[in-house]
């Protein structure tokens, strides 16, 4: 079975993007490029919700990133009920099914890695069903603060997270990576600490 992998960029405040923030909140430096680089090398299958998936083909055609040829040689698996073919984008797939069913056969029948960037409201149905496997998120040296916004975990469920790997780079930013389990509650005898 393939495992599926959500890979969020956050800010310590939890946040996605920031208003008048520059990309990667002004952070990004060599050890991330390389990074996303050797991370969409990788064989696998990129899927996106509608909205990342046109900013992503904007970003391909408007900057120069080293990986972004990999991006345009993955095969991307697209779920919307708005966008219509042609997508723009090279080896890009719509499917109007529902998400969670649809990865849920997708994990069983892929023979490479799934990995979603971004796509905040599909990841969030996705993790909520347990069908993520590995939660990375790159945590940035940033608070946004009111600037910030696309909240990524704000009002969704709650998870207890495994840490299995975690990375410094640049000497600033963390690479974090989690196994998700959805929360179920606090055990018997386990609670806040009390004064007594």
């Amino acid at each position: 079975m393939a495992t599926f992998t959500v890979d969020f960029f956050s800010s310590l405040d939890g946040n996605g993007s920031a208003r008048g923030w520059p990309g990667y909140w002004g952070k990004e430096g060599p050890e991330l490029r390389r990074d996303r680089v050797e991370t969409f090398a990788q064989p696998q299958a990129l899927v996106f919700g509608a909205t990342t998936f046109r900013e992503f083909r904007r970003f391909v055609r408007e900057y120069d990133e080293p990986y972004y040829e990999s991006l345009n040689a993955l095969p991307k698996i697209i779920f919307s009920s708005t966008l219509e073919e042609p997508l723009g984008w090279q080896n890009s797939t719509l499917v109007r099914e529902d998400a969670v069913t649809a990865v849920e056969r997708l994990k069983r029948e892929s023979d490479v890695p799934l990995r979603s960037h971004g796509s905040i409201s599909l990841n969030r149905a996705l993790l909520a069903a347990g069908l993520v496997d590995r939660l990375e998120v790159m945590l940035f040296p940033a608070i946004t603060g009111r600037a910030g916004y696309a909240s990524l975990f704000h009002d969704g469920p709650e998870f207890d997270l495994e840490l299995v790997d975690s990375k410094v780079l640049d000497g600033r930013t963390l690479k974090l990576v989690y196994v998700p389990h959805v929360h179920t509650g606090i055990p018997d005898g386990v609670g806040p600490h009390r004064r007594g």
